[in-house]
């Protein structure tokens, strides 16, 4: 017997053993989305390798909130469920940001995609980040 627990809001079946994509379509209103993550300690780093991550960065939460404040409809990729290595999955939508920024290191601006994966945590209360690379 495999022992999980769904810990976002959309629960719509068990996950199975591997990552699987969910429907054609973003499962949470990015616009619901955005305004969570409006208000100071909605987001919260889920995994071990966001938590890794955005660090590397040279970023925060709120930086990550940011960056979700910025995305589009368009912006949208796919949506799956993912777990966290403990026992814990979330159906989570994924969304790629590209933009303009200065590259101290080329001395000159050029685009950087980002890679965001998140879902609303089962209160309803949280955004919970599985990934946020470049």
């Amino acid at each position: 017997m495999v022992n999980f627990s769904i810990v976002s809001e959309y629960s719509g079946g068990p996950p199975p053993g591997d990552r699987v994509k969910i429907g054609a379509d973003p499962l949470y209103s990015l616009e619901r989305v955005q305004g969570l993550v409006s208000k100071s300690g909605s987001v919260f780093l889920w995994t071990t390798k966001c938590r890794r991550d955005v660090p590397n960065l040279g970023w925060d939460e709120d930086d990550v909130a940011d960056l979700i404040r910025s995305l589009n409809p368009s912006d949208y990729k796919d949506s799956e469920w993912c777990d966290n290595g403990k026992g814990a999955w979330a159906a989570c939508d994924a969304y790629v940001i590209r933009r303009r920024e200065w590259i101290e290191a080329a001395r000159k601006e050029m685009t950087v995609e980002y890679f965001l994966k998140f879902a609303i945590g089962k209160t309803g209360a949280l955004v919970l980040m599985v990934s946020c690379h470049t």
